[in-house]
């Protein structure tokens, strides 16, 4: 593939991120928009700009390789470390946050709605720029049926996202509780290095909202499997994270606490 198409889909991929940052600046001239209701909209904004990027990095991925993706995740990772601030984008923080007692499942069901909408909207605008065929990656895209990730049974599966995502988020609190320099590159290049592990198993998503924008009724398992797969195996492996980083061998571990005896 030549070059220039690749430079397409970065340019694109750019565009993406100046419009959702643009959308932050915005909301924030509107000062009457504060509490729930911005953070709702902050989290429609990030679900949107992550699967409009991520919609072209499958372009990256199929025409380029999986390493040209691999920096380009670990560069997006980064930046929304330093854009999102209080936004994830995914469900399962707030999940947690809910078992901690820090938010209510009211509030959690409202973030995953607005991430949904967000994530899910977005799929025409990236459709739309699929349609110009502005490169040549993208012929055909726009309309072609999807097929799904998964090349390994649903319960296989399931365990890979689970298990990925609880080592994503157990090194997520160890690097936010030691705080070592440079600790958003090190969280992106931890998780960026487990997307690619489980690439060709389960496409490694670790987040339920990104692949149900991406991959719902796509080709390859049914909604059921999707459900197994996606929802309850991230989210069982970020809500195992929370007792598991207080455990004193995971705290040694991660931390170099040492195990105090009863």
């Amino acid at each position: 593939m030549a070059l220039s198409d690749l430079l397409i889909s970065s340019a694109f991929i750019v565009l993406c991120c100046v419009c959702a940052q643009l959308a932050r600046k915005v909301l924030d001239r509107f000062s009457s928009i504060h509490g729930l209701v911005r953070e709702l909209i902050l989290e429609a904004i990030a679900a949107a700009e992550l699967c409009s990027t991520c919609f072209e990095l499958i372009i990256v991925a199929d025409n380029f390789g999986v390493a040209t993706y691999a920096v380009y995740l670990f560069l997006l990772t980064i930046w929304w470390s330093q854009v999102w601030v209080d936004s994830t984008a995914c469900p399962y923080n707030h999940m947690e946050d809910m078992v901690e007692g820090r938010t209510t499942p009211r509030d959690v069901a409202l973030k995953t709605w607005a991430q949904l909408m967000g994530g899910c909207c977005v799929w025409r605008i990236v459709q739309f720029f699929w349609w110009l065929e502005l490169a040549e990656t993208h012929k055909g895209r726009a309309f072609e049926d999807c097929s799904a990730d998964l090349q390994v049974s649903p319960w296989v599966g399931a365990v890979i996202e689970g298990f990925a995502t609880l080592l994503c988020r157990l090194a997520s609190k160890a690097l936010s509780d030691k705080s070592p320099k440079y600790a958003n590159i090190l969280d992106s290049f931890i998780g960026t290095s487990l997307v690619i592990a489980a690439f060709n198993y389960s496409g490694g998503y670790f987040n339920p909202v990104l692949s149900t924008s991406l991959k719902w009724g796509c080709s390859g398992n049914t909604d059921i499997e999707h459900i197994i797969v996606y929802w309850i195996g991230s989210c069982s492996g970020a809500l195992l994270s929370v007792p598991a980083f207080r455990h004193p061998i995971v705290r040694n571990l991660l931390l170099g606490e040492k195990i105090k005896d009863e």
